[in-house]
């Protein structure tokens, strides 16, 4: 896997922010990039915005539907033939008190940010061990570090973590590398936020992507599982 030219990546969540930092970073190290949304306007759109047909393909998939990951990882396969590297990058963040937060929010998070990464990797476990590829989970340093009005985010979070290196350790029988990464503040539009110079200080998108392409450069005898990554200076309000 370290030599990644031509390599099929498949981004959950890839039309804004990390997600669309990584397709970006991965085509410019010579790969094809599959990215999917839940509209097929704006995932053809970006896709479009991205590189050429040849090299990249926008979907729609609802990732806590298991039937559209099988449907997005059956059109990848239709187009390349293979599938390398999936990354489960979907992901959404409400933050209300316990007492507050209500069930459908609860269930939102959990569906799309835990559930959403366990059919993401459930659809393209057959190609990834044909490939002997590489899934990576982008969860959060929410998934270690609690905080008030955290409760489904945090619970999300912290179970993505579990899940992903419980993961790894059935699948590196199958020559099948397992990653998750943990970022801090990072200037995407999550949570409402609009990125502006006053992010600068955050983790960027593209820094995220340039992690992963470093991951899938690595010597394939070496695997950092879990990863954290936090801006080296904070901002200071």
């Amino acid at each position: 896997m370290n030599n990644i030219d031509g390599k099929v990546a498949y981004i959950t969540g890839g039309t804004k922010g990390i997600g669309h930092g990584i397709a970006k970073t991965l085509l410019n190290a010579g790969m094809k990039v599959a990215i999917s949304g839940r509209s097929i306007k704006d995932a053809e759109k970006v896709a479009n915005e991205l590189g050429p047909e040849s090299k990249v393909l926008g979907l729609a998939s609802d990732v806590t539907k298991p039937e559209d990951e099988a449907a997005a990882v059956a059109g990848i396969l239709q187009k390349w033939g293979q599938l390398d590297v999936v990354i489960a990058n979907a992901g959404v963040g409400i933050f209300n008190p316990v007492d507050t937060l209500s069930v459908e929010d609860w269930r939102k998070m959990i569906d799309t940010n835990l559930s959403g990464a366990f059919y993401t990797l459930k659809a393209a476990l057959d190609p990834l061990k044909k490939s002997h590829g590489y899934y990576i989970t982008i969860a959060s340093l929410a998934g270690t570090n609690f905080f008030a009005s955290g409760t489904g985010y945090n619970a999300s979070k912290f179970g993505v973590v579990g899940f992903t290196q419980a993961a790894m350790l059935d699948l590196r029988g199958h020559n099948i590398k397992v990653t998750t990464i943990m970022p801090g503040s990072v200037a995407t539009h999550f949570n409402g936020n609009e990125p502006s110079e006053s992010d600068a200080w955050k983790i960027q998108p593209e820094d995220i992507g340039k992690l992963v392409e470093d991951l899938l450069k690595m010597n394939p005898r070496t695997l950092p599982s879990k990863i954290e990554v936090r801006p080296s200076r904070p901002d200071k309000k």
